[in-house]
This record gives structure tokens, sequence and C-alpha cells, in this order.
């Protein structure tokens, strides 16, 4: 068999590349998803060190990246918890998405575009990156915060919108009529609908077929079942991304945190990969045009994403500064506007240079916002008999709630906002 000598050389000095990163990050207590993308930008089309060898492999790492993200946010959640946060976090759904998709849809009507690009400049604004998200959430140590758990209910509230949107785009922007697109929708959400009903009915019985004691069992089919389903989702027009959430949903117990120990090395390759391949996959040339709309846009959108945050940690009781961290965490987009564009910009000419440049600022400057948000106060000492919160200490954020916590996270009613 040749071995590509390229393809190893320029993956090598990737990885090498993103290792340096990841480590200056840490120093400075800094997530490292603005600094691979940055690197993308640097290899990609149009920069200093382009990699075409490696290409291929980065994309299809991409998107294996982002699946091993939302299945390990879904491995956080139980089907009774998710469905508890969804029905508290409706409203919140509601604000989020009149803050964040008017801005998009205003923009475009000013600049001329026809309704399919109005949609989709609607869509890029509205939704936030669940990757970068889930990363920053794990990276700044915050699962076990406060107001983590209205963050990620918006963030699945929107997954699970883009499940019934990107196929009414897709039949929007392909010419089909307005009953073409209805239909698209409805048969989406009734899948997704299936889906959670199934998982929590049978989901204990999808645990026991995956668990396993060996760790490369464990990892085989917890991995594959979760590219079948991703790939499943595809194909009736779902996210892959919701595809591998509602995995992770309908994994509990032993089987979630066995889940979680196999994949963790695996989860962290590939999303320091989708990253990268975010930058890849922008011409630096194409983004100076586009820069001034895109950052009025972005300033717009960053601060209703803030509004919106705060808003659904309000829902909470989380305090000002708990507020302010969910507002700021939910800034950044990414995968989905980035699928959007890819539907939408063939027949939308100026639009995706635009939305890849508003994805690029958000994307750096929405961790940068995230980690420096006001951090949680230390609260007053007290015996810890387990040894410490649930993110530190590896426990799920969203176990059952015992006596006297609040909203199913332990000891939240005695923790500042």
């Amino acid at each position: 068999m040749h071995t590509p000598v390229a393809l190893l050389l320029e993956l090598g000095i990737i990885l090498t590349a993103l290792s340096v990163l990841g480590a200056v990050a840490r120093r400075f207590a800094l997530s490292p998803v603005p600094l691979y993308l940055l690197a993308g930008l640097a290899l990609g089309d149009g920069g200093l060190a382009p990699v075409p060898a490696a290409r291929e492999f980065v994309d299809t790492g991409a998107a294996i990246g982002v699946i091993l993200l939302l299945l390990t946010l879904g491995l956080d959640f139980t089907v009774r918890e998710f469905t508890t946060s969804l029905h508290r976090h409706r409203s919140s759904a509601v604000v989020d998405l009149v803050l964040n998709a008017v801005p998009g849809a205003v923009a475009g009507w000013l600049l001329g575009l026809d309704a399919p690009g109005v949609l989709a400049l609607a869509g890029a604004t509205y939704v936030s990156s669940s990757g970068i998200v889930a990363r920053l959430l794990g990276d700044l140590r915050r699962l076990g915060n406060r107001e983590t758990p209205a963050v990620l209910s918006v963030l699945v509230l929107e997954d699970f919108a883009m499940a019934a949107y990107l196929p009414l785009l897709a039949v929007v922007t392909a010419g089909g009529t307005w009953v073409q697109a209805l239909f698209a929708v409805l048969a989406a959400t009734a899948v997704v609908t299936v889906v959670i009903a199934a998982s929590g009915r049978w989901g204990h019985h999808v645990g026991r077929v995956l668990f396993h004691a060996d760790a490369e069992q464990a990892l085989l089919r917890v991995l594959g079942a979760t590219l079948v389903v991703a790939a499943l989702a595809e194909l009736v027009h779902i996210s892959a991304a919701v595809g591998a959430f509602l995995v992770g949903l309908s994994l509990t117990g032993a089987a979630a945190d066995r889940a979680r120990t196999v994949l963790g090395p695996l989860r962290d390759l590939f999303a320091a990969v989708f990253f990268l391949a975010l930058g890849l996959s922008v011409d630096v040339g194409d983004l100076l045009p586009a820069l001034p709309a895109a950052t009025a846009l972005a300033l717009v959108t960053a601060v209703t994403k803030v509004a919106a945050g705060w808003y659904a940690a309000g829902l909470d009781g989380t305090g000002r500064r708990g507020r302010l961290r969910a507002g700021t965490a939910l800034i950044a987009r990414g995968e989905f506007s980035v699928v959007i564009i890819g539907l939408a910009a063939p027949a939308q000419g100026s639009l995706g240079a635009l939305v890849t440049a508003y994805v690029m600022i958000l994307a750096v400057c929405g961790p940068l916002a995230t980690r420096f948000a006001p951090t949680r106060a230390a609260p007053p000492p007290k015996a810890e008999p387990d040894g410490g919160s649930g993110a530190l200490s590896g426990t799920r954020p969203f176990p059952a709630p015992p006596p006297g916590s609040a909203h199913g996270v332990p000891g939240l009613a005695d923790r500042p906002g």
C-alpha cells in the first residue's frame, strides 16, 4: 500500500501546530478555539501555508468532530431532564428567535436579497454554534454552573429548530412551493418527536446493547451507532448533529459514563480538527469586501444573543453575573451557519462571503467574551462528602434532583449566580 507522504507530513505539522496553540491557550487560561480558527485561516486558500493534501481528511474529520461534540453533550442529559428543561425554556426559544433572526432578516432586506436569501441570513444570525459552546463550557469548567442548564436548553432548542428550518430552506432555495416546504418541516418535526419518545421509552435497552467493559468494544459500538444515526438524520434532512445528540440522550447511567470515558480523547482530537476546518473553509481575499457589513451585523447580534441568554438564565433564578456568562457563552456562530450558506450561497452571490466573515468574527470573539465574562464567586466553605462539584469531580451536570436542590442541579439553591 502506497503511503501518501504529503498527507502524513501535512497532518503531522497540523497536529503539532494545534498542540502548540492549545498549550499557549491553556497557559493563559483561554479556550484554544479562537487560535484553532485563526490557524485554519492561515492554512486555508489564500493563507500563508495552504495544506491541499490534508484538506479532504480535515473536512471529513470536521464532520466527525461536530457529531462527537453533540454526542457528548447529549450524554449529560436524560430524556426526563431534557424534556423538563425544554418545557421551562419555551419562552426562551421565542425570545432567542425574535432577537437574533430578525436582525439577519432585516439586513438581508436592506442588502436587496430575495426571499431565500433573507431566510438564509436570518438562520445564520439566529443559531449559535453548539460545537463551540459545548467545547467552551468544558474548557472553562462551567458545566456545573447555575446558568449552564439554561445555556444548553437554548442550544438544544436551536438545534431542534434547525431540524425544521434546514428542510424548509432546502425546498425554498430549490424553487419548491410553500406546500412542499411545509410538508418537509412537518416530516422533520415528526421524526424528531418520535425519536425523543422512543429514547425515553426504550433508551435503557440501547444502553444495555452499547455498554461494554472493554474500552475498544465500547468505543466501536457507541461510535458506530452514532455515525449510523447521524447518517439517517441527514438522509431525512435533519442535522447529523441532532441525530448524535439523540444517541447521547438515549444513554444513561453506566452506559453514559463509559461512553464519556472512551470518547473523550477522540472527541478532543476531532473537535480541534472541526475548528481548524472552519478556518480552512475561508478564503481571506473574499472576506475583505464583506467585513464592514459583517462587523456591523456581528455587533448587533452579539448584543441580542447576550440578551437572549440573560433572559433564559433569569428563568432559572440565576444572578446578574450568571446571566451575563450565559449570554456571552451563546455569542459564537459556527457549523449551522456554514451549512446554511452551503445550501443558499450558490444562488445568492455575495451572501457566502458576508456570512463567512460574520461567522469568523463571532467564532473568534465569542469565546474571548465568554472567557472574560465575570466568573462565579466561590461558595462559602462547607463539607463536601463526595469530593467536589459536578464539573470538577467528573459527575454529570444534570443528575436527578435530590431534596433541597433547585432545577435538578444539586446544591443549586445554595450557589451564587
